[in-house]
Formats: C-alpha cells, sequence, structure tokens
C-alpha cells in the first residue's frame, strides 16, 4: 500500500524538523525502532501512515485493557521470551473462581488478600465467574463480584446468559471469555456490543489458531487466548507454543495474551495450584486462575510476581523513612541501612527475629547495597545527616543510638562530627550476626 503526503521524507539529513525537533528522519525513525518515541510525535504522518507504520511497528503482541477505571489493566505488549533480554511488560494478573454455591465466603477471602509490598498494592484484581446452568444464581454472582470491585471473567458458553452479565457489567469491560469453534460469531457480537475483551477458548493449537483467524476477519482486535487443555503437560506446551509463535515466529494470529486456569488443571489441591501458578508467571500466562487464594498461597506469588515483572536495570526500593519494628517507640535504638529493598528485607527479617524494639532508619541511596552505595557517593556521613536532619528524625526519636553497617564503619567518625549528640554503634558486618548482637545489647 503506497503511503502518500509523507513530507517528512524531504527533510535533508542536516536539517531538524521545524515541528517535532528531531535531528533527521533517519534518527526519528532509529528512535522508534527503539522504543523511545512513538510514531504520533511526528505532525507530518497522516492519519492512513500512522495506521500502516503502527501497525508494522506495533509489538508482536498485542496489548490489551481489560476492565476500566482505577481497575483497568493491560495484558499482552510483549517484546521478549525472557525477562533478562529486555524486560517483561506487563504484570500477570490474579482470577479467583468464584462459586455460585459460597459466593460471600470467596469474595470475603478474595478481599482479605490485600496488602502493601515495596510501594504496590498486592491483591487479587479479577474474579471468574462460571455459569453452570442457573442463570439467576450466575448472574447474581457476577454482580457481587462488581460490587466487590472485581472485573470478572465471564466464563459463560450460553448466549443468553452471557448477554445479561454483559448487561451487569456494561462500562467496565469485563473478559468473556466464552468463544469456541462453535459460537465464536454470537461470542463476538456480544463482546462488540458491550465492549468487552473476548476469551478463545480451546485445547487443540490447530483449532484455536483457525477461531482467532477466522474471528480477526470479523473485525475482532481485542481478545485473551485460553489454552488450558485436559493436562498440566498439554496446557504447559500450549501456553509456550502461542508465546513463542508470536514473539519467534511473529505470528500474529497468536499475538495475544494468555488465560491459564490452574483451577481446572488441579481442581480443590491448593499446593498444586499454588506450584502451577508459579510455573505460569514464569511461562507464560497473562491471567491466572485458581480457586482460591489464602496469605500462605499470595505472599510467595506476588513476591514473585513483583520480582518477575520489575526492569531488572531499575532495582526495587523502598520508600525513605522511620519503619518501627517490633513495637519500637520513639525511645528505641535506631539502626541505619539503605533502601535497596533485598537488603531492607533481610536487615528487618533479622531484627524481628531478635524481638528487639528497633526504629530502622531508610535513607535515599540510590537503590544500591550498602557497600555500593558508600563506594558510590549514595551512602555517606554527609547524605545520613541531611536525611537525619531534614527528614525530622531527631523530633519523632528521642533516643539518640544509631547503629550502622559494619560494612561502613569508617563513617562512624564523620557522623559523630556531623550528628552531635548522637552515639554511632558499629554494626556486624553480616545481618545473620544482628540477632545476637541486639540481643546482647538489650541485655547489658
Amino acid at each position: 500500500m503506497a503511503l502518500k503526503g509523507l513530507d517528512i521524507f524531504k527533510l535533508t539529513p542536516k536539517t531538524n524538523c521545524k515541528d517535532c525537533g528531531q535531528p533527521t528522519c533517519m534518527a526519528f525513525g532509529m528512535k522508534v525502532a527503539q522504543g523511545a518515541t512513538t510514531l504520533d510525535k511526528c505532525p507530518h504522518l497522516s492519519e492512513e501512515a500512522l495506521a500502516v507504520l503502527g501497525e508494522a511497528t506495533a509489538p508482536p503482541m498485542k496489548s490489551v485493557r481489560v476492565g476500566a477505571g482505577a481497575e483497568e489493566y493491560t495484558l499482552g505488549g510483549e517484546t521478549v521470551l525472557f525477562r533478562h533480554d529486555k524486560t517483561f511488560v506487563s504484570k500477570s494478573l490474579f482470577a479467583v473462581s468464584v462459586p455460585s454455591d459460597g459466593a460471600d465466603d470467596a469474595i470475603a477471602k478474595l478481599k482479605a488478600v490485600d496488602y502493601e509490598r515495596i510501594s504496590e498494592r498486592m491483591y487479587v484484581e479479577l474474579a471468574h465467574v462460571a455459569y453452570t446452568g442457573d442463570r439467576a444464581a450466575f448472574l447474581e454472582t457476577v454482580k457481587k463480584t462488581l460490587d466487590a470491585g472485581r472485573t470478572p471473567i465471564l466464563d459463560a458458553e450460553d448466549a443468553d446468559a452471557a448477554k445479561e452479565a454483559l448487561e451487569l457489567a456494561k462500562g467496565r469491560k469485563p473478559i468473556l471469555n466464552a468463544a469456541t469453534p462453535s459460537n465464536y460469531e454470537a461470542m463476538y457480537a456480544l463482546a462488540k456490543e458491550y465492549g468487552a475483551v473476548l476469551g478463545v477458548k480451546c485445547g487443540d493449537l490447530d483449532v484455536l489458531y483457525d477461531t482467532v483467524g477466522a474471528l480477526e476477519k470479523l473485525g475482532a482486535k481485542d481478545m485473551v487466548l485460553d489454552a488450558t487443555a485436559e493436562t498440566i503437560k498439554d496446557t504447559f506446551a500450549n501456553i509456550v507454543q502461542i508465546r513463542r509463535a508470536a514473539l519467534k515466529s511473529n505470528d500474529r494470529g497468536f499475538g495475544y495474551p494468555s488465560i491459564v486456569n490452574t483451577a481446572k488443571l488441579a481442581p480443590g489441591n491448593a499446593e498444586m495450584q499454588l506450584a502451577l501458578a508459579s510455573l505460569f508467571l514464569l511461562k507464560y500466562g497473562s491471567v491466572i486462575i485458581m480457586d482460591g487464594m489464602s496469605y500462605a498461597q499470595a505472599l510467595p506469588l506476588f513476591g514473585l510476581r513483583q520480582n518477575i515483572f520489575t526492569d531488572p536495570q531499575k532495582p526495587m526500593t523502598v520508600e525513605p523513612g522511620v519503619y518501627a519494628i517490633n513495637g519500637a517507640t520513639e525511645e528505641a535504638d535506631s539502626a541505619l541501612t539503605v533502601d535497596f529493598a533485598l537488603t531492607y528485607f533481610i536487615i528487618s527479617g533479622e531484627i524481628e527475629r531478635s524481638g528487639v524494639p528497633i526504629n530502622l532508619l531508610i535513607p535515599d541511596a540510590g537503590g544500591y547495597s550498602v557497600l555500593t552505595a558508600w563506594a558510590a557517593g549514595k551512602l555517606s556521613a554527609g547524605s545520613i545527616a541531611k536525611f537525619i536532619k531534614e527528614g525530622n528524625i531527631e523530633e519523632k526519636i528521642k533516643n539518640r543510638n544509631l547503629m550502622i553497617p559494619g560494612k561502613v564503619a569508617v563513617l562512624k567518625g564523620e557522623l559523630e562530627e556531623n550528628l552531635p549528640g548522637w552515639n554511632i554503634i558499629v554494626a556486624p558486618n553480616e545481618a545473620v550476626s544482628l540477632v545476637k548482637f541486639l540481643k546482647e545489647r538489650k541485655a547489658s
């Protein structure tokens, strides 16, 4: 298809565009290819050109938005198979199945898993509701999940039941996980009418591929692929082949996010579902359905997800401030460490094990470990003193005992100069020695 009216290509290599400021068209193209800018930044491109070039430069896996408002999430958009190649784009979402008989209990447990870890809210984002023949109970369950503030996954292949459920969820952009080779036209019509994301279901990859192709011919764009098969082995093979076909072979017929239903693969087996959810976080479930989730399951799952779906080049950090551990009051001793999340969790964990009340001070150290932050100048006597003074730490804490990591014992003298009235104590070099050190200090 010929592209007309692209005046941008008339720019000479040494001419800056007066509108977008790019030094040359080639430089702009390179930035687009590297993901540093987007095509819509160029005012010279026509709508026709944007449509064609946008399709050509889009990720091999389509980005699909589900939910609405504060509960809107993005699935897909991935460009690599392995996190260390670049980074993963959209985190996997968890869904809990809400049965019609026992919906209130399931929703209560779902809502109970809600906490914060490293400035990120950890909770179950979606609710899976399956139609089993009782339409009234199904619709009542859908209503309850909506009232609980969860975006539903509507698993209803019956067109009338699906339509009524979509009417309830109107404007919430749920997932209608119901398109099969036998009903895809009717389900697409419903998804289009109500603005829902269409889930395409089939354990056989060849049939799934053909069904997706048929839906694309109808105009379907927002889809997710439910490749859950009868066995764990087949499901794993399906999910990996779908991702590899999209990213390695650039086959956009499989370039959509995926759903894995661990509740179907291991019904009633919470331990196996936890193991499978961990597996499919890595390979490559965009939405992972379980038949329940307790804190015991959530803690490792959410921690794993947070580690996987963060930029490996940007360390996770905790918010600078004062963290009272073991019920520490303003009279308790203080200890200091860096804002690198791994260091924080190790140190805070050892302090908790000791049972000694401690106010843990976390300055901004650039997300580095202790020695790296010290070597980079991010953890110095001056920066620590500035944090304590500008953070009003002296007003929050009356005790003037401050323990510093043993590996930066060299800072003791300077800190005593910068913080008159404070007693600087050098703690052990290794976190594992903290429990004994703190208990002996308390006993003395």
